[in-house]
Parts: C-alpha cells; sequence; structure tokens
C-alpha cells in the first residue's frame, strides 16, 4: 500500500486526505498550523462542507488517516497550499508563493528517491518546475531521481467530495513518465471522470484558464447589470431571454467576484504577460469595482446613517468562507461612508469579518433597507420575510 502525503489540511488538503484514505490508501495530512492537526486529529472537521464530517469519521475508522505537524516519508507528497495573491510597491498583483515554497521545502527534508511530488495549488506557468528545483536543492537528489507533477484542483465548495471523484483531472509533467505514474494513483480515486495527461506548463495554464473564462464572462455579465439599470430593465430576465440562444450562455451577476480561484487565478496570468493580456486586466478591474459601484446604486435609495442589512458575507453562496469576499468590502465602503452595517452570513458562527454576526430575523427586524449579496438557500427560503423591508437584490434571489 503507498503512503500519500497532503501537504495542507484545508479547504482542498483535507476533502483530497479523506478521499484518498476512502480509495484505499495510507495517508497522512501534514499541516504547519498545530491547531488544525489537533482539530482533525479528535475527528473532528475544520470547514464547512457538506458530508464532510462524515466522510471523515468514516476515513478515521480505517485507521490509515492521521494528522500531524511533522513532514514524514512517504511514497506521494501532494502539496495544496494556498497561493493567495500580494500587491507590489507598484501596485501590481503577483502571485505569493510563499506557501509552496514552504511545502516544497518540507518535501525535499523527508523525500527519498523514487518519490513523486504533486503540486495541486493553482499556480503560475512554471511553478511545478520551480516546486522540482526546491526539492531538489533542499533533498540532496537531482530532478531525474524522483518525480514532480502538476494536478490542478478543479472542484467548488460544495460539491468537493463528489467532484474530487467525478470531475476530469489534468495532469502534467515535463517528463511522461512521472505524468504517467500519477496517473496510476489518481486512478483509484478519480472514479467517475477521465485523466488526462499533457505537460507541465499546459495543466498549469488550463486551470487559470477555465478561471479567468468565468471572471470575464461574470465581467461581462456586471457590466450589462449596470446598463440595464440606466435603461430601467431587469439584467436578470435580459441574461435569461438571451441565453435562450444556443450558442449563449452569459453568467449571472453580482455584488463582485471573490474567493481563492476566480478572483485571484487571472493575475496569474496577467503578471507573467502584461503586454498582450488586457481583456484579463479589465475584466479584474470591472469585478473589483462591483461592490464599490452597488454602494453607490445604493445611495439613491437610502441615505448614510439608515441600518442595511448585507444578506451574505461569504465570496459565494451556502459556504463559509469569506476569502477576498466581495460582500465583505462592499459592507466596508458601507460603513466608511456612514452606513450602520448587520452583517447577515448563516453560515458562519460568530463575527464575521469584524461585524457582529445576526441572523436573518435580527437583521430583518431591526434595518431599514437590505442588500441581498448571495444566493443562500436560507434566503431563498425566507423572501416574505426580506420582502417585507425595501431591498435591492445583487443576484436575482428574489426572482427565483
Amino acid at each position: 500500500m503507498k503512503k500519500i502525503e497532503i501537504m495542507g489540511c484545508g479547504y482542498i488538503g483535507l476533502p483530497t486526505a479523506i478521499t484518498f484514505t476512502l480509495a484505499g490508501y495510507e495517508v497522512c495530512g501534514f499541516d504547519v498550523k498545530a491547531e488544525t492537526v489537533e482539530i482533525l486529529s479528535q475527528g473532528k472537521i475544520n470547514i464547512v462542507e457538506p458530508g464532510l464530517q462524515e466522510a471523515l469519521t468514516e476515513a478515521m475508522a480505517t485507521g490509515r488517516l492521521h494528522f500531524t505537524t511533522t513532514p514524514e516519508p512517504a511514497d506521494v507528497f501532494i502539496i495544496a497550499v494556498q497561493t493567495p495573491y500580494r500587491e507590489t510597491e507598484e501596485h501590481k498583483r503577483v502571485s505569493d508563493m510563499r506557501f509552496v515554497e514552504s511545502a516544497a521545502r518540507e518535501v525535499g527534508s523527508v523525500l527519498r528517491a523514487g518519490n513523486l511530488c504533486v503540486l495541486e495549488s493553482t499556480s503560475p506557468p512554471y511553478s511545478t518546475r520551480m516546486v522540482e528545483k526546491i526539492v531538489s536543492e533542499t533533498s540532496g537528489l537531482a530532478p531525474e531521481q524522483f518525480m514532480t507533477a502538476h494536478c490542478p484542483e478543479r472542484i467548488i465548495p460544495g460539491r468537493m467530495l463528489i467532484e474530487l471523484r467525478e470531475n476530469d483531472r489534468i495532469i502534467g509533467s515535463n517528463r511522461p513518465e512521472s505524468a504517467q505514474f500519477a496517473k496510476e494513483i489518481y486512478e483509484k480515486v478519480v472514479t467517475g471522470g477521465t485523466i488526462r495527461l499533457t505537460d507541465d506548463l499546459t495543466a498549469e495554464m488550463c486551470k487559470l484558464t477555465e478561471n479567468t473564462f468565468r471572471d470575464i464572462n461574470i465581467a461581462y455579465a456586471n457590466e450589462l447589470s449596470k446598463v440595464c439599470d440606466r435603461l430601467g430593465i431587469d439584467v436578470f430576465k435580459l441574461i435569461e431571454l438571451a441565453n435562450c440562444h444556443p450558442r449563449v450562455n452569459v453568467h449571472t451577476p453580482g455584488v463582485g467576484v471573490g474567493g481563492h480561484c476566480i478572483a485571484v487565478d487571472p493575475w496569474f496570468i496577467h503578471e507573467k504577460f502584461e503586454d498582450i493580456t488586457p481583456l484579463i486586466y479589465e475584466a479584474r478591474l470591472v469585478n473589483d469595482g462591483k461592490p464599490a459601484w452597488t454602494a453607490d446604486r445604493i445611495a439613491r435609495d437610502v441615505k448614510p446613517g439608515a441600518k442595511i442589512a448585507v444578506l451574505g458575507m461569504s465570496f459565494k453562496a451556502n459556504i463559509d468562507d469569506t476569502r477576498e469576499s466581495p460582500s465583505v468590502l462592499f459592507a466596508n465602503i458601507l460603513k466608511s461612508r456612514g452606513y450602520e452595517v448587520l452583517a447577515c452570513e448563516p453560515y458562519i458562527q460568530g463575527d464575521v469579518a469584524g461585524y457582529h454576526n445576526y441572523s436573518l430575523e435580527e437583521a430583518m427586524a431591526q434595518c431599514d433597507y437590505a442588500v441581498i449579496t448571495l444566493m443562500h438557500n436560507v434566503f431563498k427560503e425566507n423572501k416574505a420575510l426580506i420582502a417585507a423591508k425595501p431591498y435591492y437584490d445583487c443576484v436575482g434571489l428574489m426572482e427565483q
């Protein structure tokens, strides 16, 4: 039985560790945070995800899954840490690869000849080769003595356990034999999808391409929402009718774009190719500017000093993740302009992003005006409660 070590036990690493365990592997989950390891070792999840607690309980019961803050020898290492962006002194947004670099050094400290190191973290081109170089330098092994590959995760919150098994996977390496070996490892996990092999640069660009396409499409929808506001027509009805055309698929507008993928990945392409990617850059500006536009739009209905319920603070519907959340940015803008913000995020316990977290009933009872920023199920189930106060619907929830 091969041993798999997952480097990073967060939103991607934990579901990955569980899935590999249930596929029959011996799995070690490594994380630098002692608190995370302690919680997981007790059999408790540290993120909100449907079915994850039950899956962790099942995986722990096999005796093949454990968690540690100390890297261990293994046959396969999978790096699944975050890759945020950072702003340079020139105010440019570029990838922050510190966590990947650190994980690669941890791998190198225990790597043995013949091992495989897979980078799953979404990364700019040439990142897999960077990992190979760091692992080689740390381990003292030549690159020919071990294998590296890139297999970008392609899952979304709310369907992680399903999509880990059923989505197609892309595996790329600068050496075909490494990609083939990685495919053999992943075949026990990917039971409902197809594994496709390519080179490392194409694999890296594939994930970036997928999310950048979506970002550009959403930017178009967000611009349409502004145009429709000027025209006084319903953008959601417009998009519904336009999408009746068999070759049209306009996305849904919102208060912006957030999360660890769509709001971040386009910058990874742009940072490498600034001179030839103006569309990618402009789409990012459109989506990043939507929270401020929405605040301007609200100011036409209600004056500063009013209590505004912001219904949804996570970056997408039905999850507890606020990373790069445009709803949080929107709330901060409202606060800076003199409004009293009543944050309502039912998927988070306790305060959220520095705000007291009101229940939907509390927020609607106390607010003067509500802004629906997310398509949370609990909001769909309580439309009458929301409609009792003046509101602005960023996502078309009240029309469903």
